[in-house]
């Protein structure tokens, strides 16, 4: 009876997200097709910093809903964007690393993104900003009518995100110094409302600026922002004691003083060079305004990923810990939504290609996430209480963190290393993931169903690493 009623309620939210969907495409005679779309992604920025970014709260968080509870499926860069333009978890698009084997730009089959549907229904398309890591040379990715990213060498080292960079701009590689006039995200950004103001509708914008990603560099405006921020101490900052962490964790030396400076520093340096992104948002807004475009676009802003800041010892990310999977996620549709409103339920990254196919009344091919419609039309529709978050080892010396498999719930975080090795934890009980419970008697059957919920999603597993590891 519990299976019926699920697939039964399966089946009305999928009915609701196509009346949705056809009163939302079908009921504009100026948008054909279907609306709009800008799509905000920001870089390793944490889900508790939008405090930090007023036109953003402003102009979308006021006029939308604020998704509390959005998380990435691998919580770095190059696998979170794969994912972004897929709606794919890494074993499905087969990006798992930032570079080398399975990871980087030529890890990523880019004949069908969410640009190559909408650009085969109509749209004009545009990605402004960092396209995937180790991405370079004059190369445009089929479905890009308008093409402004950065580009770096391959091999080489890797040039600064703010000054001194390359963008590819349709084909042509142009170079920026160091001037003020050059500052990356104020670039972009430029771009980025030229695109709004003389695009064809229906129009896709994917804007993408580098920041707040290390080494964070503000625009000279922002350099003395922030200066007076109490620093971050959360109880889980330095964690003194990790005799019930994996080994990896447990293997993490104390922060120095010098770390703790320098992670204050990466703080308030990420929060100011937000502020220039919120710059960008508020021109984007504006020059959909004055176009008379507003009511009628779809506005999505988010990250790619999270960042920790001191939390377990750990001055990274591509862990399954908050600080690391968590991100702001902030939908304006005027159309749609007539107020503003917060929402926990579970939403990702792989969530995001979906629901642009749907509200163009485009295909989305084989996505692993789904369209938020029935969350954004208010119906109490069927969602899920569970998703995958993977990663596969780099080389170790680099990246301590094993290969893992891991399941978030509204409630509770369930990560199995390849090593063996697994946590848990009861966010609502600890949310700062102090105390794993894996041998917790009262989580006991919650454990169980976790472990079964890691083996059914986690196919394949991360490559090399054998099927056998996974806890049943």
């Amino acid at each position: 009876m519990r299976r019926l009623l699920a697939v039964l309620s399966a089946a009305v939210a999928a009915v609701v997200a196509a009346v949705v969907t056809l009163l939302l495409v079908g009921g504009s005679e100026s948008r054909p097709g279907g609306p709009s779309f800008v799509v905000i992604v920001t870089d390793d920025q944490r889900w508790d910093t939008l405090s930090a970014l007023p036109s953003v709260r402003r102009l979308l968080a006021a006029h939308g809903v604020t998704f509390e509870n959005a998380a990435v499926v691998n919580s770095l860069c190059c696998p979170s964007r794969a994912s972004i333009l897929t709606g794919q978890y890494s074993h499905s698009h087969g990006v798992y690393r930032n570079k080398g084997r399975f990871g980087g730009f030529k890890a990523f089959e880019d004949e069908s993104t969410v640009a190559t549907w909408l650009d085969d229904a109509g749209y004009e398309t545009a990605l402004v900003g960092k396209y995937l890591n180790r991405y370079g040379g004059t190369y445009v990715p089929p479905g890009w009518d308008r093409w402004v990213a950065f580009s770096g060498p391959e091999p080489g080292p890797r040039p600064s995100p703010y000054f001194g960079y390359t963008l590819n701009v349709d084909g042509e590689l142009r170079s920026h110094g160091q001037a003020a006039g050059d500052y990356s995200t104020d670039v972009l950004a430029r771009e980025a409302v030229s695109f709004v103001r003389e695009a064809s509708d229906p129009f896709f914008l994917y804007f993408v600026p580098s920041a707040p990603h290390s080494p964070a560099t503000p625009p000279p405006r922002y350099e003395a922002r922030f200066h007076d921020l109490p620093p971050h101490r959360p109880p889980s900052y330095d964690e003194p004691d990790v005799s019930d962490k994996p080994a990896w964790v447990r293997g993490l030396p104390p922060l120095t003083g010098g770390e703790r400076a320098q992670l204050d520093e990466l703080r308030r340096d990420q929060l100011r060079s937000l502020l220039a992104v919120d710059d960008a948002v508020r021109g984007i807004v504006e020059a959909l305004e004055e176009t008379g475009r507003l009511r009628d676009t779809f506005i999505l802003f988010t990250s790619d990923n999270g960042q920790s800041w001191g939390e377990h010892r750990w001055r990274n990310k591509s862990t399954a810990y908050e600080e690391d999977i968590r991100v702001p996620f902030v939908v304006r549709y005027d159309r749609l939504l007539a107020a503003a409103r917060a929402d926990d339920r579970l939403v990702a990254n792989i969530d995001i290609a979906p629901t642009v196919a749907a509200l163009a009344g485009v295909e989305a091919d084989d996505p692993d996430g789904r369209s938020l419609l029935p969350l954004l039309s208010g119906e109490e529709a069927s969602w899920r209480d569970v998703l995958l978050v993977e990663h596969l080892q780099s080389v170790p010396r680099q990246d301590p963190v094993p290969t893992y498999c891991a399941v978030r719930t509204e409630r509770l975080s369930y990560t199995a290393y390849v090593t063996g090795e697994e946590e848990l934890y009861d966010l609502t009980a600890d949310p700062f993931q102090l105390t794993n419970a894996v041998d917790d008697p009262a989580l006991g059957d919650r454990l169980l169903e976790l472990r079964s919920q890691v083996a059914r999603l986690c196919r394949p597993t991360p490559p090399g690493s054998g099927a056998d590891w996974l806890p049943r």
